[in-house]
């Protein structure tokens, strides 16, 4: 099961303070435990939503909106991808993790991936086949 760990954005991540020295050397030993266990698929950090945009869907109709956007606490300022077995695992490691923001209290919020199977008979077979070729795909590109 592939899991999302998503990190709350702060004030500081949002007025695109970069972590500090100690931090970025911490998170880089604690992603090396997560690779050295066989679960780290990507962990990046994002920069501020004033360097972003949204695009709100409404029938046909497209609206782009520009960063920055002002519910701070509902912004995510980097991530973690993860293959475990449980949310519980994911959970465990997770609560190793450095606190994201240097001496602040912070929010990483997890969520499991839709996997195909999830999917059932919603995906009729052709539709899975398209799907298990875009990510063949994917993964050649990678």
């Amino acid at each position: 099961m592939r899991f999302l760990a998503m990190v709350r954005a702060t004030g500081a991540s949002e007025a695109g303070e970069m972590p500090s020295p100690k931090l970025l050397e911490d998170m880089g030993r604690f992603n090396e435990e997560l690779v050295k266990a066989g679960i780290l698929l990507a962990a990046e950090g994002l920069h501020p939503s004033q360097r972003g945009a949204r695009i709100r869907y409404d029938g046909r109709q497209r609206t782009v909106i520009d960063g920055p956007f002002a519910e701070t606490k509902e912004l995510i300022a980097g991530f973690w991808l993860l293959q475990c077995s449980s949310l519980e695992e994911a959970i465990e490691w997770l609560k190793r993790a450095p606190n994201p923001f240097d001496g602040m209290p912070s929010e990483v919020e997890i969520r499991r991936v839709f996997e195909m199977e999830d999917f059932g008979d919603v995906l009729n077979p052709e539709q899975r086949q398209h799907e298990q070729q875009l990510r063949a795909t994917i993964n050649q590109q990678t």
